[in-house]
């Protein structure tokens, strides 16, 4: 993974955003996912370069991760995320965006794109849950398998490194012997930061209200790649084709010998397929 960059910081209608700005070009706004100690950085550090070459990449710590505000979400979550996301693009100046997304960032850019539709030129979207159902049969775990695993990692003893260890390889990477150990200790080290810790102990309540999106997803006029890991573990391929044919312009990949997190364990390969359907976009 390349240098981490320098940090910036924008505060956008009452909260403060930790983020990083790569590159020139077209806006890009990267998501991250909702496992312990995920950040902008943990999550799309190893792309990052790859697309900053040519875009600009804008990096973003979700609310109530990373070095961004800690704050207590009251309401429905995916609409205070997204109205949250939208002040934090009026206070960088940017008008229209693309978004590229893992798991729960990538459920904000859904929401997003079907409330504020002049804002979001295309979506990329891997591993997230905007629906509470699938097309064949429950999800796994009733669609709560990544919260049991949260509560696993921060329940019993606590936190340590090796229960992340078992969580990222059994959960997130195809092959968990490749993991990288800085991305296990960054991941690990943000985990045991106070604020999150306090969050995880109360559960969902401070992440507010949960949200199914069936309605939003049928006024998605953005065009919208979901692209998926063959052995996702948390929601499997049938998952996303669902999501696919319920946007007008939806569109399907599905990455071999990959689970949750493409742009970890396949940058080169994501950055192909992700950045052909965005360039398709601008054409």
């Amino acid at each position: 993974m390349a240098d981490q960059p320098k940090s910036l910081y924008a505060k956008a209608d009452g909260v403060t955003f930790h983020y990083y700005d790569l590159g020139e070009g077209d806006p890009t706004i990267f998501l991250h996912g909702g496992g312990p100690g995920c950040t902008a950085w943990s999550d799309f550090g190893p792309v990052a370069p790859l697309f900053a070459s040519d875009r600009r990449a804008i990096l973003v710590d979700l609310l109530q991760y990373g070095r961004s505000d800690k704050c207590t979400i009251t309401g429905p979550m995916w609409d205070f995320h997204a109205a949250k996301m939208v002040a934090l693009l009026d206070e960088l100046g940017i008008e229209r965006a693309d978004f590229v997304c893992n798991s729960w960032g990538g459920t904000i850019a859904l929401n997003l794109a079907a409330k504020y539709p002049e804002r979001v030129r295309s979506l990329v979207i891997t591993g997230s849950m905007p629906v509470f159902y699938g097309p064949l049969a429950p999800l796994p775990e009733d669609g709560r398998r990544g919260r049991n695993a949260r509560d696993v990692y921060y329940g019993g003893t606590g936190p340590t490194l090796e229960k992340l260890r078992t969580l990222i390889t059994g959960l997130e990477w195809f092959d968990g012997s490749k993991l990288p150990a800085e991305t296990l200790q960054m991941r690990y080290e943000q985990s045991l930061d106070p604020e999150e810790m306090a969050l995880a102990a109360s559960a969902d309540s401070p992440r507010g209200d949960w949200q199914d999106l069936t309605a939003e997803l049928g006024q998605i006029q953005a065009p919208t790649l979901f692209a998926w890991g063959m052995h996702d573990a948390f929601l499997t391929p049938d998952y996303p084709l669902m999501l696919a044919r319920m946007i007008p312009h939806g569109h399907l990949y599905i990455m071999d010998k990959a689970s949750h997190h493409l742009q970890e364990e396949r940058p080169y390969d994501y950055y192909s397929v992700v950045s052909g359907f965005l360039d398709q976009q601008h054409n």
